[in-house]
């Protein structure tokens, strides 16, 4: 199976694991797995506009995945959590917008997906977190 290798992103994955002693990705043999990214910066700021954000918890992503050796080609898993919209649903924007990165970063390969909606995230103004699990040599 192979021996546990952590990895931190380089910037936000930094600050996160000096203030709160987490890693954002760990490589076990051809298996990827992520800590939850939000739609932050480096220094850690969300856009206002929700659609940035979460293409940007995507780019997070794939910078975590880069940094154990996986590509977003490479995902077979995501959960991402949603700060609903309205009490009912999620909201048409996260959906479309994550159905919109899917295809953008994976082509014709569909992942499986639990898309959740939650009452709070772990920072103030984040309205999404992405987590998801990759296994090498998918292609």
């Amino acid at each position: 199976m192979g021996k546990p290798e952590f990895f931190v992103t380089a910037g936000a994955g930094e600050r996160l694991q000096a203030m709160l002693h987490y890693r954002q990705a760990l490589r076990i043999g051809d298996r990827v797995e992520i800590s939850g990214q939000g739609g932050w910066d480096d220094d850690l700021v969300f856009p206002e506009d929700l659609e940035e954000e979460i293409v940007r918890a995507f780019d997070n992503v794939e910078k975590a995945l880069n940094t154990a050796g996986a590509t977003w080609r490479d995902v077979v898993h995501v959960n991402s959590y949603h700060l609903p919209q309205a009490p009912d649903q999620i909201g048409e924007v996260p959906t479309r917008v994550m159905a919109e990165q899917f295809r953008k970063r994976m082509g014709d390969r569909a992942p499986i997906w639990t898309q959740l909606g939650v009452a709070a995230l772990g920072a103030p103004k984040m309205r999404v977190e992405i987590r998801v699990t990759a296994v090498l040599g998918q292609d």
